[in-house]
């Protein structure tokens, strides 16, 4: 009985959702089992990304650890500030729910760089949910949700290190402590340090390919477990300062937005984080769980862009109640409870044709219930609703639908369909256009925020995959289809030159997504994946309908790993290869740019010799194919004209990369 109340409780605790909780009890997977999986069983087109996967690559952070996954697409921003964009059904970040251990994270002032601040090494698996999430997480999420679940005290090695070095002069220390303090009581110390200290400007623009800067990244959480009476419970603190130092190598002023006329960037951001998670289950009904979720957190950003001055602070308190039971039997599941948000925002925009400093506050109160019904074998559906009031929002609904049936063995189809509303914070979620001098056209409406209303849209999706042998061996294909429709939207206008248009959307806005996926064990200890992608993605701009931009229409993925047999003192050889091809991108209308990219492939590979349990060291080359996007900012000859533009990025900017990098462990 203890052990079932175990299980329950770190199921509540950790996913706070019926379907979620099913994901993880399906990563305690055997140690040869695959390191990216798509779930059978929850209703919901399900990913796990385990620590295995995380290793495969330079997982430095949150943002570079998708690299290996046909699931997400990843892009750089900009041409200066080195920040990651990921992009699930074509939809970038902001319309993705981002949590960490079920607490929403990336969200607000955190949309552009929040990524990289949750080092890879304090990364235990990661969860990826296609299309409208759980309502038990809210009401925003439109195109899906990644949930990030952190090291556990009681899980965690008692020593951990990792030293990390690259060719572009990036330097990085990760360690990890953690401490028995009683019978009940664990605690873990998570220490995260990295450093650029060397200008590097490859393709000779004057301009630095990635910033300069470090950051420092401290965690200390603690958990407490009384098995017999049937608690859980985390509490995690959190401080992070990071600096970043971008532009033309002659720019050094940290103090002015000028030195001898030299372009320059520089962003400062400072964090802190506190959260407290408690689940219990009842003694006598192992079925019946409640779980108190609270979070604090503190973000505040200040940065200029040449003549352009951004910053942002955010003051954010969460709090969710979840009780989980059932009806009449086992079959009939169902979650409910009540969530509360605050955030407090305040903003200094200086950019051309807009000069504010808009403060807000923004609370919601909401009540959920999801009921779920799974007869343990060839069929579940996930069916929820929520109701929230929101200060600007008014009263709205939220429906949401998952479900899942296996039609013969090996066989999984899925359907889903939900709605999603969200606040669009238009400069918090596009600092990539501050590196340019665009000017900004923001149209003045009747809406609650900057003067536009909330963005509404419905997702819908289709998805199968289809276990079987092949010559003896284990493969499977899979098919996703999915429709986003917008009722409303915040649309950017980036094809007009010089000029950035933001208006309500007038007319339709729309993404379609295809995926095809195909992978083999080809042998005991090599494993083949391939994705193919297709985007039809359209929205009716202010200058016209056309398709978005910086969107391959077209993609194309592979990889492969390979370790030989490992022997009893745990000493192997592991390699990794990842191949990403990308058709040709639509561009921004420039003076100096052309209209669509050249496609173009990039190849990633690691290496890494494990000597014994304790002890390994890894290498590795991004951008193997050398590719470098051939001009990466407009008017980089006169940063201070009309023309300059280093928001128009799609490829790579630094070209081939070295690094490697040792682990250290004691358990």
């Amino acid at each position: 009985m203890n052990k079932i109340k175990v299980l329950c409780l770190f199921a509540l605790v950790f996913s706070a959702t019926t379907f979620a909780q099913d994901t993880l009890q399906e990563v305690n997977l055997k140690a040869n089992e695959r390191s990216l999986k798509q779930l059978k069983k929850p209703a919901a087109n399900t990913y796990v990304m385990t620590k295995k996967e995380l290793l495969k690559a330079a997982c430095c952070n949150l943002a570079e650890s998708f690299d290996t996954n046909p699931v997400i697409d990843v892009a750089f921003a900009d041409a200066l500030t080195g920040a990651r964009q990921i992009k699930m059904l074509g939809l970038t970040s902001p319309y993705l729910t981002i949590t960490e251990e079920n607490i929403p994270s990336v969200r607000g002032a955190s949309q552009a760089f929040g990524l990289s601040f949750t080092p890879g090494t304090w990364i235990q698996s990661i969860q990826i949910t296609k299309g409208a999430g759980s309502v038990v997480n809210g009401f925003e999420s439109i195109s899906g949700q990644i949930n990030t679940e952190l090291l556990k005290p009681f899980e965690a090695e008692r020593f951990f290190v990792n030293f990390y070095g690259s060719s572009d002069a990036r330097f990085e220390l990760n360690t990890h402590i953690s401490q028995t303090l009683s019978q009940r009581w664990k605690s873990l110390l998570l220490v995260h340090g990295n450093a650029r200290l060397v200008q590097n400007d490859m393709n000779h623009d004057g301009f630095l390919d990635n910033p300069t800067g470090q950051q420092v990244n401290i965690l200390n959480r603690y958990q407490y477990t009384n098995n017999e009476k049937g608690v859980v419970g985390f509490f995690t603190f959190r401080y992070l300062n990071d600096q970043k130092i971008a532009g033309q190598k002659d720019f050094r002023d940290h103090a002015g937005f000028l030195h001898d006329g030299a372009w320059g960037s520089e962003i400062n951001t400072q964090r802190f984080d506190a959260s407290t998670k408690v689940g219990y289950v009842f003694p006598d009904m192992p079925f019946q769980s409640i779980g108190f979720q609270n979070a604090f957190s503190y973000h505040n950003q200040e940065g200029f862009y040449g003549l352009n001055q951004y910053g942002i602070s955010q003051t954010n308190f969460y709090s969710n109640l979840i009780f989980n039971s059932i009806i009449s039997n086992t079959l009939n599941k169902f979650a409910t409870g009540l969530s509360f948000n605050f955030d407090q925002y305040g903003e200094t925009v200086r950019v051309p044709n807009f000069v504010a400093n808009p403060h807000r506050i923004d609370t919601s109160v909401g009540a959920f219930f999801e009921y779920t019904y799974d007869n343990t074998d060839d069929f579940s559906v996930v069916a929820g609703a929520r109701v929230d009031y929101h200060n600007r929002l008014g009263v709205f609904a939220t429906p949401r639908l998952h479900a899942r049936y296996n039609p013969w063995e090996g066989g999984t189809l899925r359907v889903s369909a939900g709605r999603g509303k969200r606040i669009a914070n238009i400069f918090a979620e596009n600092q990539q256009f501050l590196a340019s001098n665009r000017i900004w056209n923001v149209a003045s409406g009747n809406g609650e925020i900057y003067g536009l209303d909330p963005e509404i849209a419905w997702n819908y999706g289709f998805s199968y995959s289809q276990s079987f042998k092949l010559f003896k061996r284990s493969a499977n294909i899979g098919a996703d289809i999915y429709r986003t429709d917008f009722q409303q939207q915040v649309v950017i206008d980036p094809y007009r030159a010089n000029e950035l248009s933001v208006q309500m959307l007038q007319g339709d806005s729309f993404v379609n997504a295809v995926q095809l996926d195909f992978s083999i064990n080809i042998l005991t200890h090599l494993n083949l994946r391939t994705s193919y992608k297709y985007y039809d993605m359209k929205t009716d701009f202010a200058s016209g309908a056309n398709q978005r931009p910086l969107q391959a229409k077209h993609r194309f993925f592979v990889n492969g790993e390979f370790s030989t047999h490992e022997h009893e003192n745990g000493s192997r050889w592991k390699f990794d290869a990842t191949y990403n091809w990308l058709g040709s991108q639509v561009l921004p209308t420039t003076t100096d740019l052309p209209q669509r990219s050249a496609a173009f492939g990039t190849l990633n590979t690691q290496v890494t010799r494990v000597f014994s349990k304790v002890f390994e060291v890894y290498g590795g080359i991004e951008n193997a194919t050398n590719f470098r996007q051939p001009q990466v900012i407009s008017g980089a000859n006169d940063p201070f004209g009309n023309n300059f533009d280093a928001s128009v990025v799609y490829g790579p900017v630094f070209g081939r990369m070295y690094y490697a990098g040792l682990r250290f462990k004691i358990n």
